[in-house]
């Protein structure tokens, strides 16, 4: 089969018989405002948007139920483009669709100021469920978006028959070449196999064409077979103009309950485009003047008009608003059914949605007495998670296969999944609340940031500090879109020991607090813990908590309000002459070295400092009466690197930190060999106050 046929087979367009000119019209504008968009800027993608103008607008007018009036509307489907470079997809469709982007937003593509930047973002532009753009995370927050779904109809309506529940919904996503080679797709997909994800429809533009042009260079498995293999109901669609075989597809997908769905969608790059169709130059770049103009005269558009919208066309895609408003009043009167009969659940999500917390939440927080054996703080942190977990129906979360190790499990409670994935360990339940992410941490940090956009629950999910990094991409979009994500990284330093410097983070705080908007949390002591994790429910932004394998002392003055704001007075001086900051496990020593200092004669403060993060989002008032500026002499103490800690101890201070990677060892060999002693931090002291005294 020659290209030319391979082209005329997969544009070939089969359509419902109720498909309009109308409709052909809306499609084809679709098209047109992507290509033209794109030149108008000069740069961007506009072939992806061309050839799956047909699917976009097919989901949004046919498929979906969804008010364009109310985005937030509960009882809606979600859309992730995981594809998120090829934003006009969705952009076009949001302003065909009525939910409040108009053509001079797609005249200002990628633009200062814009409601239509580069790629989609949550909360900048209404009817964006996610911000997608760094390949393969939609796709695996989809997976999230899908459980949260499951697991939200369990705490609001559990016997309801499946498909009567106003909580029963689908999740939609458009996926790409490039979607499919990121292994977060591989973890993620997988997972949503075991979970048999009935509600997730994933439509995959097999186009064969990225930026490097021909995938084959990359990319030659049968991507079909790898999702049956992972046990999703998988379909094939040959063209990216067969509508009817599309909608089709979607009818089968959603009969299938037990497993997710994946649709293949053979099409063309670039259709109509007369000479970039089908090739790399149609991915990520405009198309040209004269391309452009060529795809116009193709499709009956006046080439020497830009951004043309017929009025008749916009009346008829905005339809779709008043059909979106009675699909919302039909499901209103199962959604008023259900709250009627049920009112202890309906107060449950009235409550999860508007973000309060019960009377009494924290009542029965862990409280732990001064105890210079202490405890680890990981072990406080799942004893913790369980006296939260008492008063919150919406925490849940679990373990990236570590879960003996982050003590993150909620004790009696079932894990989420099939009954049939059950173990002697573990007793599953669809709507359980424990969660087993497999050894999958960039999956497992995808897949929260989905439940919490989804819904109003508040998961978290843990690991060993150092597998951050594998979470690191969810972990920046967790910030950028503030979603409320609580991070357990346990095994926090060279204090893990023995497993040595693969698993011992040396760099990973300071890279962590690198991210903007996003706290890192590193509790001295089990108190410290309780109140760390006091803090993050009462907020809504991503937080991770860095916490220890190994005892640590139960410490006197530790206070909840001074870690909520991430750094407060422990003990010391009104006026000192120095000041000694501990985090974390080091916290320890940083006290130890005051009481030295102290016994010494000398005016010394000892301050803990949790979160860097927090403490700087405090008013300057609050900071410098913990940080005095006069005071010039100064040590930082924190088993990692000293990068976070120049801007507080100054040209006069010292740093106590760790420069290089650990070793194989018990933890107090570690600490003794590495110099987090009392007696180390005492001599730093001293060449501080050395340096200020002259």
């Amino acid at each position: 089969m020659t290209v030319t046929d391979d082209i005329t087979r997969l544009t070939k367009a089969d359509l419902p018989d109720d498909w309009t000119d109308l409709d052909k019209r809306a499609v084809d504008t679709a098209r047109v405002l992507a290509a033209d968009a794109v030149q108008n800027v000069g740069n961007g993608h506009p072939g992806t948007a061309m050839s799956l103008a047909p699917l976009a607008y097919t989901l949004f007018q046919r498929i979906m139920r969804h008010d364009p009036a109310d985005a937030d509307w509960v009882g809606r489907d979600r859309f992730v483009l995981s594809a998120g470079h090829s934003s006009l997809t969705l952009y076009v469709q949001l302003f065909l669709s009525g939910y409040g982007l108009e053509l001079d937003d797609l005249k200002h593509l990628r633009k200062w100021g814009s409601k239509t930047p580069g790629h989609p973002e949550h909360g900048h532009t209404r009817g964006v469920e996610i911000t997608t753009g760094p390949l393969g995370s939609g796709l695996a927050a989809a997976v999230g978006m899908a459980m949260a779904a499951r697991r939200e109809r369990g705490l609001f309506d559990p016997a309801a028959a499946p498909g009567e529940s106003p909580f029963d919904h689908h999740i939609y996503v458009i996926a790409s070449d490039g979607d499919i080679e990121e292994g977060v797709t591989s973890e993620a997909s997988s997972l949503a196999g075991t979970q048999q994800l009935g509600n997730l429809v994933v439509f995959y533009d097999d186009n064969k064409i990225s930026i490097e042009d021909d995938t084959t260079i990359a990319l030659s498995e049968d991507t079909a077979a790898r999702y049956e293999a992972y046990g999703w109901h998988v379909q094939v669609v040959e063209s990216g103009e067969n509508v009817k075989g599309i909608l089709e597809a979607v009818e089968k997908a959603k009969a299938v309950t037990d497993r997710p769905s994946f649709i293949l969608l053979r099409t063309i790059i670039g259709f109509p485009a007369p000479n970039k169709q089908n090739t790399g130059a149609a991915h990520g770049a405009a198309l040209g003047v004269d391309e452009v103009k060529a795809t116009k005269r193709i499709l009956g558009f006046d080439p020497e008009q830009t951004f043309e919208v017929a009025d008749e066309v916009l009346a008829h895609t905005r339809e779709v608003v008043k059909r979106g408003e009675h699909a919302k009043a039909e499901w209103q009167k199962s959604f008023d059914a259900w709250a009627s009969a049920n009112a202890e659940a309906k107060a449950l999500l009235d409550r999860l949605v508007a973000r309060e917390l019960p009377e009494g939440w924290d009542a029965d927080l862990p409280v732990y007495p001064v105890d210079a054996k202490g405890v680890p703080t990981r072990k406080a942190s799942g004893e913790v998670i369980n006296a939260l977990a008492k008063h919150l129906p919406e925490l849940w979360g679990g373990s990236a296969d570590l879960a003996e190790s982050n003590l993150t499990t909620i004790k009696g409670a079932k894990s989420f999944g099939p009954e049939e994935i059950s173990t002697g360990m573990w007793s599953a339940d669809p709507y359980g609340r424990v969660l087993h992410f497999g050894v999958r941490e960039n999956a497992m940090g995808m897949i929260l940031n989905g439940i919490a956009l989804h819904g109003p629950t508040r998961p978290f999910g843990g690991t060993f500090l150092v597998f951050s990094d594998y979470m690191r991409p969810a972990v920046r979009l967790a910030a950028i879109m503030q979603a409320a994500v609580t991070y357990v990284w346990t095994h926090d330093s060279i204090g893990l020991g023995e497993d040595g410097p693969t698993h011992q983070p040396i760099e990973h705080l300071a890279a962590l607090r690198a991210i903007p908007d996003f706290a890192v949390v590193r509790p001295g002591d089990a108190n410290e813990t309780a109140f760390a994790w006091k803090a993050v429910i009462e907020q809504l932004g991503p937080v991770g908590l860095a916490l220890s394998r190994q005892n640590v002392p139960t410490l006197e003055g530790t206070s909840a309000e001074g870690v909520k704001r991430g750094g407060y007075v422990l003990f010391g001086d009104e006026n000192p002459e120095i000041v000694i900051i501990g985090t974390g496990s080091e916290l320890q020593v940083a006290a130890e070295a005051g009481k030295v200092l102290q016994g010494e004669g000398v005016a010394v403060r000892v301050v803990s400092m949790p979160s860097i993060d927090w403490f700087e989002k405090q008013d300057a008032e609050y900071r410098e009466s913990v940080l005095p500026p006069s005071v010039k002499a100064r040590v930082a103490v924190e088993a990692g690197i000293a990068q976070p800690w120049y801007r507080y101890v100054g040209d006069n201070g010292e740093i106590v930190s760790i420069e290089h990677f650990g070793a194989s060892a018990d933890y107090q060999v570690l600490f003794k060999e590495f110099g987090f002693t009392t007696e180390n931090v005492v001599a730093a002291a001293r060449r501080s106050l050395d340096r200020v005294r002259g």
